[in-house]
């Protein structure tokens, strides 16, 4: 049991490190201890490499002809002295995520706020713009994280979304280890539905884990962080980027090989796995022995699960993608699964069925669900003003023209 207890606590440490962090380590070559070549030529990458697969071949910032116009191009009336910023809930790579009520309305809301030099420093505007994207296109599905506006100062990004204070599924997994089965399908078959809605519009996710899994304040999925979802893929279009979260990576991906939608399937089995066993399928504490047990380890179930939960791991983490249970005819497949045969997808997708489990908070101030190593953090002044634009620098006009076509104010239409 205390070994057990060392292994969870070295899966947390490593999964808050951060991707980013993760490939600087692997570029240093400080996980070493595998010596399968598979594994060592996924190790063995320099940082200029590195770079190029993580960034999707970076270019320079679309010019505002280029610009995906998914709605009105500008909100010139949101600026950030419109909110009350009252709480830090979340961190980043390129900023943070607040709690903040409308100082107009007094409606709470999540607002990322992202800093366009970090951005740049690292070439993610790709992403940052596809994120954006997919929030515009979202506005349909139950599971799916909502965007009420999204606007830009000088030098900073404000996405304006739903508050949801239920909590990470991550967070609720650290602190049970694990869910019976019954709680482990709905919360399987809400992720997968969110999937399948994304499919539908040839966007494939790409970074599936419980950290971008929220429970909202009844206990449904919501689905977050787009900034890995890589946009037009048709049915049978792939891609190659390497990217996603260790834990996560499907062999295919490892294998630098063309990659499809079948690979939200591996990411919902790892987490469907994760969800009944307490670590994702294949973990190691030396993540070349985790990549060497992805390409190669056959996966090992234990007999405490049902014969149709088995059946469908087995089929989800499928290593060869062609084989793989979602790969003829997506989502049908998985929701038609006998797993899922006590699941009434109509009455699920209307959120008729009654979660397994409620958080219980008791209003948008109740903040026993985030991490306090969020919550006890001061909110920056900064976040809430807009520099004064005689002090803009160069630097920071470049940041605003890369992001050109960034701000969205929805139409009337959207509300009817």
């Amino acid at each position: 049991m205390k070994d057990k207890t060392t292994t969870l606590t070295s899966f947390m440490k490593q999964r808050r490190m951060g991707l980013n962090d993760f490939i600087q380590r692997l570029a240093t070559n400080s996980y070493g201890g595998c010596k399968h070549p598979e594994v060592q030529s996924i190790l063995n990458l320099s940082p200029p490499q590195d770079a190029e697969l993580m960034n999707e071949n970076p270019s320079p910032p679309p010019s505002p002809s280029q610009q995906i116009n998914l709605g009105p191009s500008s909100n010139p009336s949101a600026k950030p002295s419109d909110f009350h910023f009252l709480k830090v809930i979340g961190k980043g790579s390129f900023g943070k995520v607040l709690l903040a009520r409308h100082r107009t309305d007094d409606q709470f809301y999540a607002v990322k706020v992202l800093q366009k030099k970090a951005i740049l420093k690292k070439k993610e505007e790709k992403h940052i713009m596809s994120e954006r994207n997919v929030l515009l296109k979202n506005v349909k599905h139950p599971f799916l994280v909502g965007l009420h506006y999204s606007f830009q100062t000088t030098d900073k990004l404000y996405f304006i979304l739903d508050y949801i204070n239920g909590g990470e599924l991550f967070y609720h997994l650290q602190r049970e280890r694990c869910f019976l089965e019954p709680r482990a399908r709905f919360y399987a078959a809400e992720i997968a539905s969110a999937l399948g809605y994304l499919h539908s519009l040839n966007i494939v996710y790409r970074d599936l884990k419980p950290e971008n899994i929220l429970l909202d304040s009844q206990g449904h999925i919501i689905l977050t962080d787009f900034g890995l979802c890589k946009e037009n893929i048709e049915p049978n279009g792939t891609t190659s980027t390497f990217c996603g979260t260790p834990e996560y990576l499907a062999p295919e991906v490892l294998h630098k090989q063309p990659y499809d939608r079948t690979v939200d399937w591996w990411c919902l089995g790892a987490v469907l796995y994760e969800m009944l066993y307490g670590l994702p399928p294949f973990y190691s504490r030396n993540t070349a022995e985790m990549y060497d047990n992805i390409l190669n380890k056959p996966l090992q179930l234990k007999p405490n699960i049902s014969n149709a939960a088995r059946h469908l791991l087995e089929g989800l983490l499928q290593k060869d993608r062609t084989k793989r249970l979602g790969c003829t005819d997506d989502f049908p497949e998985i929701k038609n699964h006998v797993f899922f045969s006590p699941i009434n997808w109509d009455d699920l997708n209307a959120k008729k069925i009654t979660p397994p489990f409620n958080p219980n908070v008791t209003g948008p101030n109740d903040l026993r669900h985030f991490d306090p190593e969020f919550t006890d953090e001061p909110v920056p002044s900064s976040i809430g003003c807009s520099p004064d634009s005689a002090l803009v620098t160069a630097s920071i006009k470049e940041a605003a023209e890369a992001f050109l076509g960034f701000s969205y104010a929805p139409s009337m239409d959207s509300y009817l």
